[in-house]
């Protein structure tokens, strides 16, 4: 018998997406809340940040502005919940880790939560799912929610503010969505779950024929297609989907590598695109999976066109140590770990191998 999926945690209330999809938020916003915390982070994002706290003032909310210090962690949430104690609602305004903490806090406070995305990096602001990390950076898990935020506002306006890097390293975050999902969940029974990775399939393949014209003209129908790829249709395969509907390897070698501080300028979907590439090599390597061998050829030179990391030299670690790998491979492959949704055992020094193969160098030093 299948287990019941609360329509909640599949989609937001409402998605608002567009140029001028803020405009269209402003005036549903008060039946929302009336004190909304404004959650931000980023300097670069100030300027934004404060024109939406005059905007929504403007419709006659009363907003507390607050500012996330390190990624999504405890230490932060704490603090945040002190400071949204007279809040009605959050909105949370930035990147994948503001989002996050947004969705938490909501989460926690029981309050309404509306994500406005000013990347499309990741699909955030879309899922009912946020990862904790320390203070320094590094994954500790990941916390599913109750739902999916009341209000989702994608404006492309703002999207097309944010530096193209956060693009390419969105469209890899959702490349994964494929190569998981097909991995952990190709052979379900549940119908939501075949739809979901055939919805995947179907990503893919609109990021690998949209990318170059979208990261080349921020004004083309291209462009729209992969940011809405990145930042919404990639949510809708964990919402159909669910746990259900797994991440993989290439989720669980970004975990591992946010355990080097080295790594920390690296951003979520870079990290995950050199993870798919180390998840290839591990089909291809230890479950004699040929199809495999042929996707990572056809991959790694997509990745690299779009100027994304494809070996430990890319990703700041030319001067990795065997003990700090070590660390890597053994949080990736850690109880637990969606690593172990492979078909096949995999041991922290295989993946170590794999690591180090995918460098085409000498072995690194110890």
């Amino acid at each position: 018998m299948l287990s019941p999926i609360s329509s909640q945690a599949i989609a937001p209330a409402t998605l608002l997406r567009g140029q001028g999809a803020w405009d269209e938020a402003l005036p549903r916003l008060p039946q929302l809340c009336q004190r909304p915390l404004l959650l931000g982070r980023s300097m670069a994002t100030k300027i934004l940040r404060d024109q939406l706290s005059s905007d929504l003032e403007a419709v006659g909310l009363t907003v507390t502005a607050a500012n996330l210090r390190f990624d999504c962690c405890e230490v932060d949430l704490h603090r945040l919940a002190g400071e949204a104690q007279t809040c009605d609602a959050i909105l949370a305004a930035g990147g994948g880790k503001v989002l996050d903490a947004g969705k938490l806090l909501a989460h926690r406070l029981k309050l309404p939560c509306i994500t406005v995305p000013l990347s499309a990096a990741t699909c955030a602001g879309w899922t009912a799912l946020a990862n904790l990390y320390t203070p320094d950076g590094a994954f500790q898990r990941d916390v599913a929610l109750d739902r999916c935020p009341e209000l989702l506002v994608f404006d492309h306006a703002f999207i097309r503010q944010a530096p193209q890097r956060t693009l390419v390293s969105g469209i890899a975050d959702a490349l994964a969505k494929w190569y998981e999902a097909s991995v952990s969940s190709a052979d379900s029974s549940d119908g939501l779950v075949q739809q979901a990775v055939q919805m995947a399939r179907v990503l893919r393949d609109q990021l690998l024929i949209d990318s170059p014209l979208a990261i080349e003209d921020s004004a083309s129908a291209a462009w729209e297609r992969t940011t809405e790829a990145c930042g919404l249709t990639a949510g809708v395969m964990g919402g159909l989907g669910g746990a259900r509907c797994r991440t993989v390897a290439a989720h669980a070698v970004h975990n591992g590598l946010t355990q080097l501080p080295a790594c920390h300028h690296v951003l979520h979907g870079e990290k995950v695109g050199f993870g798919i590439l180390v998840q290839l090599r591990l089909e291809e390597h230890l479950g004699d999976n040929r199809l495999a061998a042929q996707a990572h050829r056809q991959l790694k030179p997509v990745l690299k066109s779009l100027g994304l990391p494809v070996c430990l030299d890319d990703l700041g670690l030319a001067n990795v140590t065997a003990s700090e790998l070590q660390t890597v491979c053994e949080f990736a492959c850690q109880d637990g770990s969606d690593l172990h949704h492979l078909p096949f055992k995999v041991t922290p020094d295989a993946l170590q191998d794999a690591l180090v193969g995918l460098s085409e160098r000498s072995p690194v030093r110890s």
